[in-house]
């Protein structure tokens, strides 16, 4: 386990050397709440593109050459997120998950976690002396990027299924570790996670029922039509 002051070291020297990646993400933070707000009919395609893309700068750029550095642990994070956005990007190819939630809750809660992700994460940072450089920031850096993924899959109009959940999860989870040495802005991070898997679950029975129903419905009219005939 690294310290919080390595960790911070670690997070100025990529800041820095990604300059101005950071610029980028954020656009493509906007882009996709606005399509996925909008009920676009590429939403799909563009926000789980931008999904697998920001996965994998992470993966490749992030956890690749810190492991290099000695963080063995951070070849298998880095695994963790390249799977993860390799069924992003599958996703992306052949959509099966559409935007525009019509549930008030879950979009307030989407927002506010993505907004916690751009604004958040760097104001905390401030309060607690983790000034530029050494600051997260949203889609670059494992935890806001966990939780601007959970945002984002709130404002999913459909169900998410399970597998694109797990390492999302873990990640979310970890952050207990990250703030016992000291990342406070992880705290709304662990907290995002678990209302977020509550209210996605939720939603997932929610529609199986409903489609159970409507299942048993065709069911009837199919039997009643036989009869007649």
């Amino acid at each position: 386990m690294i310290t919080g002051e390595q960790l911070l070291d670690a997070f100025a020297a990529y800041n820095q050397l990604i300059w101005p990646m950071h610029i980028i993400a954020y656009v493509l933070g906007v882009i996709a709440v606005f399509l996925a707000i909008k009920k676009s009919l590429w939403a799909s395609r563009v926000n789980f593109g931008v999904l697998a893309f920001l996965w994998l700068w992470v993966a490749l750029l992030f956890w690749l050459p810190s492991a290099g550095q000695g963080f063995t642990i951070g070849y298998a994070f880095m695994a963790l997120f390249l799977i993860e956005a390799v069924l992003f990007l599958i996703q992306a190819v052949k959509p099966g998950i559409t935007f525009g939630t019509h549930n008030k809750v879950q979009t307030v809660a989407g927002v506010t976690m993505i907004f916690y992700t751009m604004v958040g994460y760097p104001l905390i940072g401030i309060l607690v002396g983790h000034n530029y450089p050494q600051a997260a920031f949203i889609g670059l850096f494992p935890c806001p990027l966990t939780l601007f993924t959970f945002g984002l899959l709130l404002l999913a109009s459909s169900a998410i299924p399970i597998y694109l959940l797990i390492v999302p999860l873990f990640w979310g989870l970890s952050g207990v570790l990250w703030i016992s040495i000291g990342m406070w802005e992880d705290v709304g991070m662990v907290l995002g996670s678990l209302v977020s898997i509550v209210l996605i679950l939720r939603r997932n029975k929610k529609q199986k029922a409903e489609e159970q129903i409507k299942n048993q419905e065709k069911s009837s009219e199919a039997w009643s039509l036989n009869v007649g005939e």
